[in-house]
């Protein structure tokens, strides 16, 4: 039987099953998506019960498989997002949607009590976004539901909450705790001031090291058990160990996030509206991140064109990247397109598709997009030198996302890795105290390095 590591990576579209042998190579995944229930507001949210059931039935279907001797399992999934637990260990509330819309006077009472706004966005990294700080969803409960906060026993971030449902133990892990949710003072290194004076700290089980293991006896056999890990501090693990020299990692998807490890900071210091927040890597130091909500606006975009030019929804999936047509889009550029889901950020008025070919359009989308990607990765950069920008995620096997993104960092040395993977190898990782090697990457990342393209005439 081969030795593996298990790991869930739980995504909000996307659920998925990997092992990793000893040697961290994928030997085993499995993918599954479930349609989203609503909470009490008829906000769209996660299907709790099924994702529990899915993760126990494909666990003990591997444990009794013959082909594989699972050593330890771990788990990764998307932050902002509290599971809350009563008494009996229930859970008590939905696991409310982090683009759930907040009440506006509750957030404006909030920052008159514990602000200045501009103070509080300094300490604790975290910018003004209503329930995509997890924080201020405890802080919602208690002043908007009061009879159902004072039922929670524990309050489990969703990666702790996956190794509960294995473990019954609750915990705390530090890169759930720093993920822009409000509550880590990253100057005292401590939580911050407002959790002990609203109480919210009895809720929130002890912190672990993100190394944890729990070695536990289920269905009897001897397993290590992971705490979990926030993905996007996950998936940046693999670089951070395997890597000496400075480096940026974009982390994409439904959020295309700019990680910087090297940040000499504790604290953010750009304005709010820069999207600029802090991660925290597991040994629990900051991580300068700047979020911009590409993959959404992406998805909504090529939506819209493939209705328009009246193709398949995923068309935009064979478009490659074709110099000619880029040139003549910067050689007269205007804007074409206006972005709903990306704020803060500058764009048409209103969206005008350019007529013609679908690849035309697609290309014009792009550059648009790009641009704003490249203005957030110079945020998460800031005085940082850099010599590399890795790119990992699903916009990774996107030759004109790549191309584009290269030539606007033409300094540094651009690579992808594969984006299957996401964060599931950083899991698995976490839980071992093997060391990596600078050709880690390229052996179990699929690492591929990409060249500007060559500018026939001088554009932008």
């Amino acid at each position: 039987m081969l030795p593996v590591t298990a790991v869930f990576d739980i995504g909000k579209t996307n659920k998925k099953f990997f092992l990793f042998d000893d040697d961290f190579r994928e030997v085993h995944r499995e993918y599954v998506r479930f349609e989203e229930t609503e909470d009490e507001d008829g906000f769209p949210t996660e299907d709790l019960p099924a994702l529990q059931h899915w993760l126990k039935e494909v666990f003990d279907r591997i444990l009794q498989a013959e082909e594989f001797d699972v050593r330890a399992i771990n788990f990764s999934s998307y932050g902002a997002s509290f599971v809350h637990l009563d008494e009996d260990g229930e859970v008590l509330t939905p696991l409310y949607n982090y683009n759930k819309p907040m009440d506006e006077a509750l957030l404006d009472q909030f920052y008159a009590t514990y602000g200045p706004e501009e103070e509080f966005t300094r300490r604790t990294g975290s910018t003004r976004s209503g329930m995509l700080n997890s924080g201020m969803q405890l802080y919602w409960l208690k002043h908007r539901q009061p009879e159902v906060f004072a039922r929670i026993k524990y309050s489990l971030h969703l990666p702790q909450y996956l190794s509960y449902i294995f473990t019954g133990i609750p915990i705390s892990e530090y890169t759930s705790i720093g993920c822009h949710t409000a509550l880590w003072d990253y100057g005292k290194k401590d939580y911050h001031d407002w959790v002990f004076s609203e109480g919210i700290h009895r809720m929130l089980p002890p912190i672990v090291s993100t190394e944890t293991s729990i070695n536990m006896n289920y269905n009897g056999k001897r397993i290590r058990i992971g705490v979990g890990v926030h993905d996007s501090s996950a998936a940046l693990l693999p670089y951070i160990r395997s890597q000496k020299k400075p480096f940026l990692l974009v982390s994409t998807g439904t959020w295309s996030v700019s990680l910087n490890p090297f940040t000499k900071s504790t604290v953010v210091t750009e304005a709010p509206e820069l999207q600029c927040i802090n991660y925290m890597r597991i040994d629990g130091k900051p991580v300068k991140a700047a979020r911009l909500f590409l993959g959404q606006e992406y998805k909504m975009q090529t939506q819209a064109l493939a209705q328009h030019f009246g193709v398949d929804k995923d068309y935009h999936k064979t478009v490659g990247f074709d110099y000619e047509v880029y040139r003549q889009i910067v050689d007269d550029f205007a804007p074409h397109f206006h972005f709903g889901e990306l704020t803060g950020v500058v764009s048409a008025s209103e969206t005008q598709i350019p007529e013609g070919a679908y690849a035309y359009a697609y290309h014009q989308l792009m550059v648009e997009l790009v641009r704003l990607q490249a203005e957030s990765i110079r945020t998460a950069m800031g005085e940082t030198l850099a010599r590399k920008l890795f790119i990992d995620g699903g916009f990774s096997d996107n030759n004109v996302y790549v191309q584009l993104l290269t030539h606007h960092f033409r300094e540094l040395s651009v690579r992808t890795t594969d984006s299957s993977l996401g964060s599931a190898l950083g899991a698995a990782i976490a839980i071992s105290d093997k060391t990596l090697n600078s050709k880690f990457l390229k052996k179990n990342y699929g690492l591929r390095k990409h060249q500007p393209f060559i500018i026939n005439e001088t554009v932008t």
